[in-house]
């Protein structure tokens, strides 16, 4: 009985030898089609090649490639452990000719490789077709002697494949396995199709089409062949069992789950190891090709299938993680199939033993809380949508779980009433939380406030300190220790981290601790005042309650700080110098830059942002100290400092202010309402450079700019420029503008003079034209094709010809760039029988374009294909014909 691995091997050799080159499976994350969440079939990292985007390295390939269906349109999630061949991770068989071979050579190979290399009965086979392919049937009956009876024409999507509503597509034949009449179900095509007794082993797809938003919109380059062979299936087959969970592989992943929790794999435990080792299979994969559990896109789909293998082991009493001591019978067992998987052993270890400590808290919170909500309850029965919501909110306790627990006890969920009682929260949450800044989800962090009240920020003063750890987040959930690779959220008694608020990012730095060290990656406020770091334990481990040196990065605080205070300054020019109506809308500081979003009705001129930057520059040579006040908000509004942008003030705020007035003595510069952290003195900003100003939305502008050292690194990189043309020239720097200026001008002179002689080549003759009109249907016609003349200089031309003719038609199309521009002229005695827009339309549509528009004397119109001009010509012929 050939093992699974062997049986992999023996199809990709067999194919090898049939000249296919072996290609490694691509990674599950898809490389070229981001409208997938994961490879899904084993054609898609051919996908370019189907098209003809891209061009192959070869005729033929063959491929064991790894696919996950857990997310999305395939989503195999919730009939795995309770089915005999779902699996979310499953590898397919793959032989494919790009252009090379086509059904004959397709249907033959797979005929032989299924009854020769792996000796199967042909009298338990049978084969599909779609119903209309003639072809494929005639050709299955030449190679296998079958009788229609064995050859069943589907109609339908079953046997019509497409990788989804857009790509490659085409009509498929499968060859099905008869698993005996013990085995309930029947033929495909019957009313018992759905059964376990026939099942598909092979599917031949011959991608003849391209599709896009479901729609066939042309013929592929080339007739290629996709084949598919589910190998954990075909496995099945091959051993004489009926499962996959009865195939070599997964015994012995499934023997290591009995060994491990010390479960029998029998009756209803049987689900939860089937369970366990396909999502192991899966998870292992999925982060050895580097996808991590999160709660969005690929990495929600991760962590789901992580946790619901983790609750089965929960199911099967599994007293400690048990998911990562099972990694290495899944490397031993497949590493050398697939070598990444070995590379990337110890981080799937460790992220899944970090995934399952974490979840286990939530786990037994949540199966309480369930078990209480459903006592007394009888098989039918359904959970109310409000307790599986509070067993998400709350709980952390996804849907799909409670869904999962409810089942596997025969009970229902209320979803409707699920979704309702998630949308009230939603709801409530914008409500109370708009405009803090904060996400609703801080229902720990609130409580945590009315425990220990708020962080004491020390950092206006300094970038060190030294602060006890009161409080761990890993995942959402409190822990009481963090370990080396955890990323969590920190909460100390005091920080000179800032907290990401008014518009100025949060700190970075590091943290240390004896035998410890963590990277602080960004910090932000929760419920209103606690300053939360986010930081990544790189060395040691964590706990509650320990004492931590905290060091704010400072190069990065001296750079955000200078951008931060150059954008009050820049406040203050934008309306000194546009207008007191100027509002801020905006702003984003950080490490790199200042950018600043204002009212403002038209784009700032050169020469106002040339006195903008004129005036900050002033203020910055001041060098004059900044000033802090602690007032009361109305107080400091009242006294005229200005209140910054989505801040919201306590009882006591800060008022800064910084530079003096360069039209009174003895008036500040900017004052403003701000917890930020700034300069000591207006020098330290150095020097303040615009780089951009845009538009952002009706009425808004931004501006961006630079202090310091990066702004002196732009002006050096603009001078270079400068330096270089003038060496170029030969010229002295002061010079290039005015030689710039005269190049210009010269560049117009030159463009006149060549759309001048190209109007009079295109006079004198054009290519596909004869010299004198041509008359169609009592009409003269002057139709020509000219190369290099755009649509503004098919105007002049035509109007040229137009006089030439007299009475009749002129239709030109001039080819610029690969692509087609139209014009038609008709003269005035004639547009009674014919209309310019018309013509220039049909000929519009006849090389691909969309249409055209004028008026019935003359008309233009554009296309994408030059290299259709002359059918577009021919096009114009036969409706003057009409």
């Amino acid at each position: 009985m050939p093992s699974l691995n062997e049986i992999r091997a023996t199809y990709l050799d067999f194919f090898a030898a049939d000249g296919h080159e072996k290609v490694h499976s691509a990674p599950l994350v898809p490389q070229n089609d981001p409208s997938l969440l994961f490879v899904n079939a084993g054609m898609v990292p051919f996908k370019d090649y189907f098209t003809g985007a891209s061009k192959p390295p070869y005729p033929r390939a063959t491929s064991s490639q790894k696919c996950v269906r857990a997310g999305g349109k395939h989503n195999d999630l919730d009939n795995v452990g309770y089915t005999a061949r779902h699996l979310t991770f499953f590898e397919m068989l793959g032989n494919f000719s790009f252009g090379d071979y086509f059904k004959e050579h397709a249907i033959d190979r797979a005929w032989k490789l299924v009854t020769q290399e792996f000796g199967l009965d042909a009298k338990r086979l049978l084969v599909t077709v779609y119903i209309d392919d003639d072809e494929a049937a005639a050709i299955w009956k030449k190679v296998t002697g079958f009788g229609d009876d064995k050859i069943i024409r589907i109609a339908g999507s079953d046997n019509f494949w497409a990788m989804g509503d857009s790509g490659p597509c085409g009509p498929c034949t499968e060859i099905f396995w008869d698993h005996g009449d013990k085995i309930p179900g029947g033929p495909p095509g019957s009313p018992d199709e759905d059964g376990d007794r026939y099942v598909e082993i092979w599917n031949n797809v011959f991608m003849q089409f391209e599709k896009e938003n479901d729609q066939i919109v042309r013929n592929l380059p080339k007739p290629s062949v996709d084949t598919g062979m589910g190998l954990e299936r075909m496995t099945t087959v091959l051993q004489g069992v009926h499962s996959v969970f009865e195939t070599d592989l997964f015994k012995t992943l499934i023997a290591a789950s009995e060994d491990a929790t010390s479960t029998k794999s029998d009756g209803e435990r049987a689900a939860s190891h089937r369970v366990i080792a396909d999502h192991l299979r899966s998870s292992s994969f999925l982060i050895a090709d580097g996808v991590t559990p999160s709660n969005e896109g690929r990495g929600y789909v991760l962590r789901r299938i992580m946790r619901r293998a983790m609750r089965h082991a929960h199911l099967l009493g599994a007293a400690d993680p048990l998911m990562h001591r099972l990694v290495p019978t899944l490397v031993a067992q497949m590493g050398d199939a697939y070598p990444e998987l070995a590379r990337a052993q110890p981080f799937i270890e460790d992220t899944l033993k970090q995934e399952e400590v974490r979840f286990r808290t939530t786990l037994g919170r949540g199966m309480a809380l369930f078990d209480t909500a459903v006592q007394g309850f009888k098989p039918g029965d359904m959970l109310d949508g409000q307790t599986a919501f509070t067993l998400s909110d709350t709980y952390g306790f996804p849907l799909d779980l409670t869904q999962d627990e409810a089942r596997r006890r025969g009970f229902s969920v209320n979803v409707d009433g699920f979704e309702s009682a998630m949308a009230e929260q939603r709801q409530r949450s914008r409500e109370h939380w708009k405009g803090s800044g904060q996400t609703a989800n801080t229902n720990e962090w609130l409580a945590i406030r009315d425990r220990m009240g708020p962080t004491v920020f020390t950092g206006y003063d300094n970038i060190e300190g030294s602060g006890e750890v009161l409080a761990l987040m890993n995942g959402g959930a409190p822990v009481e220790t963090a370990e080396a690779g955890d990323i969590v959220e920190i909460l100390f008694d005091n920080t000179p981290f800032y907290a990401e608020s008014g518009g100025q990012t949060g700190d970075q730095g590091t943290l240390e601790w004896p035998g410890g060290e963590a990277e602080v990656l960004d910090v932000k406020k929760h419920a209103g005042d606690l300053h939360v770091l986010s930081a990544q334990i790189t060395a040691g481990a964590l706990q509650i309650g320990a004492r931590v040196a905290q060091l704010v990065d400072a190069d990065k605080r001296t750079t955000t700080r200078a951008n931060h205070s150059a954008a009050h300054l820049l406040h203050t020019a934008l309306k000194n110098v546009l207008g007191p109506a100027v509002a801020q809308k905006g702003q984003l500081v950080d490490s790199e830059r200042a950018r600043f979003d204002f009212s403002h009705g038209a784009p700032v001129t050169e020469d106002e942002l040339a006195a903008i930057e004129a005036e900050v520059n002033a203020v910055i040579r001041q060098n004059v100290p900044a000033e802090t006040r602690l007032m009361a908000p109305q107080e400091a509004i009242e006294a005229g400092a200005i209140a910054l942008f989505g801040e919201k003030y306590g009882d006591e705020v800060r008022v800064l202010t910084l530079g003096r007035s360069l039209v009174s003595d003895n008036a500040p510069y900017s004052v403003e309402l701000c917890g930020g952290t700034h300069v000591a003195r207006t020098g330290d900003i150095g020097l303040f450079k615009v780089i951009q100003e845009t538009g952002v939305a009706a009425g808004v502008r931004r501006i961006e700019a630079l202090t310091g050292e990066a702004a002196r690194l732009y002006l050096e990189s603009q001078a270079k420029v400068t330096r270089n043309l003038a060496r170029d020239f030969k010229i002295q720097t002061q010079d290039v503008p005015g030689r710039v200026e005269a190049l210009q001008g010269s560049v117009k002179t030159l463009e006149k003079q060549v759309a001048e002689l190209k109007k009079q080549l295109a006079l004198g003759g054009g290519s596909g034209a004869a010299s004198a009109p041509e008359e169609i249907g009592g009409i003269k016609l002057m139709a020509r094709v000219l190369d290099g003349v755009d649509g503004k200089g098919l105007r002049g031309v035509a109007e040229d010809f137009r006089k030439q003719v007299g009475t009749g038609v002129v239709a030109l199309i001039g080819v610029t760039e690969g692509k087609a521009a139209v014009t038609v002229a008709v003269t005035s005695d004639l547009t009674d029988r014919v209309n310019a827009a018309d013509l220039a339309r049909a000929a519009v549509i006849a090389m691909g374009g969309q249409g055209a528009g004028g008026k019935p004397d003359f008309a233009q119109g554009g296309a994408p294909d030059g290299s259709k001009a002359e059918d577009g010509l021919a096009a114009v012929r036969e409706a003057l014909k009409d």
